[in-house]
């Protein structure tokens, strides 16, 4: 049977940090709508062609095209198994396209995680988060800077700042979430799968707080 785990939380709340951090310590597969969709141009498969010309011009993804991934990715998975969703979905829309896609494979959601944390943090995480231009490395000013300012660690590239990352685009990347979320958050809690943990502690407490709340997967 296969069971889905969804990881749900604004932008800055530490989803991709966390979902490293389960994947270590239990058996669940890591799916990343925005790894997979990378993987997919990058192997210039029909639908990842089909998401660059999207992706091309800066636009959304259709949800049509995002599901056709998503069920393409399932297919060639076990057909037991447990995956963790990492920030998909974002609608109630595609909550539901995704609970469709696993009623056909006999799977189901087996608990959702709503990662919250307070404004202030979300803004001074997401604001002081710099990126290697060459390997995509991750770095924070002053969570996590670098030895040499502005340079990475691994391989000497470049860090910049992303322009999503600029201190007024995040407060609008909050809104953003607010609005679409709000419906799916409601959705799941209707139907008693949601959990909330606090991701404003320590990253050791969060992940030992998901690990007993999601006592159906797996153990290492």
């Amino acid at each position: 049977m296969i069971e889905a785990i969804i990881l749900l939380g604004p932008p800055g709340a530490g989803k991709g940090t966390l979902a490293e951090g389960l994947k270590r310590s239990t058996d669940l597969i890591h799916v990343s709508t925005g790894d997979m969709l990378r993987e997919q141009v990058k192997a210039g498969r029909p639908l990842g062609l089909q998401a660059k010309a999207y992706m091309d011009r800066g636009a959304l993804v259709p949800d049509e095209l995002i599901m056709q991934i998503i069920a393409a990715r399932l297919d060639r998975g076990p057909t037991a198994a447990r995956y963790l969703f990492d920030g998909f979905p974002r609608t109630a829309e595609q909550a539901r396209g995704l609970e469709a896609l696993l009623a056909a494979r006999q799977g189901r959601v087996h608990k959702v995680v709503l990662l919250e944390v307070p404004e202030a943090v979300l803004v001074e995480r997401l604001a002081g988060r710099r990126v290697c231009q060459r390997c995509a490395a991750v770095y924070h000013v002053r969570n996590i800077p670098p030895r040499q300012a502005g340079v990475c660690d691994q391989c000497g590239g470049p860090l910049i700042q992303r322009p999503d990352d600029a201190a007024a685009t995040v407060l609008n990347r909050l809104e953003v979430f607010r609005r679409q979320t709000a419906g799916l958050i409601n959705h799941y809690a209707e139907l008693g799968l949601l959990v909330t943990i606090n991701a404003g502690q320590p990253r050791d407490v969060a992940l030992a707080e998901m690990v007993a709340a999601l006592s159906g997967a797996t153990q290492r």
